[in-house]
């Protein structure tokens, strides 16, 4: 069975693209269960150069087709902002911040700004097959931060984050919802057929 390599060592990442890849037919492995460690520094000025800088990087050292993924999340109230530094919003001298503390930092800087905290999830998925170049695809999700904690799903900012025309945040989401409706799972949609290519010539 063919091998695809899932560039991070995110564990919410890995569950969700488990999730949305399980039906492509291939043996889905993380790094990890390939003795594989490799600490790719994201210094890109965008999602594209730091998913592909992933792609690259465990592609190379694997020798499997592999599958990066860059997301984050743009208040307009902010600029956009945290934007690239979503996993690292509010980090002191490199000490990053648990998802908990993101979200309460998150909230203080928006508390002077009028409401709705309109935002978006923002993904984009780079796949890289050793000679064979790049593939890039992307995923959006409109929504609104909320002061308030809702649900227990999901990970990150998904708590905060809420989908207008369901009244409900990411987190309170069932997987199923989630899978059709988040940016990353639009992302992985349009790189299903791409995956199906790949894996097709080989």
């Amino acid at each position: 069975m063919h091998k695809l390599l899932i560039a991070t060592n995110n564990p919410g990442k890995i569950r969700e693209l488990h999730e949305l890849l399980d039906d492509l037919g291939i043996e889905l492995v993380t790094p990890s269960q390939i003795g594989l460690e490799l600490d790719v520094i994201e210094d890109g000025e965008t999602y594209i150069e730091n998913a592909t800088k992933k792609a690259n990087a465990f592609a190379q050292a694997s020798g499997l087709i592999s599958l990066a993924d860059d997301s984050g999340l743009e208040v307009d109230a902010l600029d956009g902002a945290p934007g690239l530094y979503s996993a690292r919003f509010g980090s002191v001298n490199g000490e990053k911040l648990s998802d908990a503390e993101r979200r309460k930092y998150l909230i203080q800087k928006l508390q002077n700004q009028p409401r709705p905290w309109t935002a978006r999830f923002h993904a984009t998925i780079v796949i890289a097959a050793p000679d064979q170049g790049l593939q890039i695809t992307e995923g959006f999700c409109e929504g609104e931060i909320i002061p308030e904690e809702r649900g227990t799903g999901g990970f990150g900012y998904d708590p905060i984050f809420l989908l207008p025309e369901l009244g409900k945040t990411m987190a309170e989401l069932s997987m199923e919802e989630k899978n059709r409706l988040s940016h990353r799972a639009k992302a992985v949609m349009k790189a299903k057929s791409v995956l199906t290519e790949l894996f097709k010539s080989r």
